[in-house]
């Protein structure tokens, strides 16, 4: 269903995150900013009715220490999302929908976890 969503949406459309990242169109930014305002607003709720889980236990959502890495990180995948035309979410539903450089990137994908998961001991924290 998530696959089915992201396809009809055309999130998984290079030329849309061509355009995104262009400035040529606000289509991925108005789905990404929603989905921003989505999670917020459903963190918040959960946090102040403390909900708890399907199993009854209390849902705790534990607060993030900033670190130096996360915007490097972030730059990094930025820029693997500007030339590639694709995240790790969306890489099964291009998979899926018959694009099959999708696969190149999810090997590229699964080595780059890989390659951070051998080398995280060495990283600064």
């Amino acid at each position: 269903m998530f696959g089915l969503i992201l396809t009809k949406s055309e999130v998984i459309s290079w030329w849309r995150i061509q355009e995104m990242f262009r400035f040529q169109s606000f289509h991925l930014y108005g789905i990404i900013g929603s989905a921003i305002l989505v999670g917020l607003v459903s963190i918040q709720l959960i946090k102040r009715n403390h909900v708890k889980s399907l199993n009854g236990e209390p849902i705790a959502i534990a607060d993030k220490k900033y670190n130096h890495g996360t915007w490097i990180g972030g730059i990094i995948f930025g820029l693997g999302w500007a030339l590639t035309g694709a995240c790790p979410g969306p890489l099964f539903a291009q998979l899926g929908s018959g694009v099959a450089g999708a696969a190149v990137l999810i090997l590229a994908a699964l080595a780059g976890t890989w390659t951070y998961s051998a080398l995280r001991e060495k990283l600064p924290h």
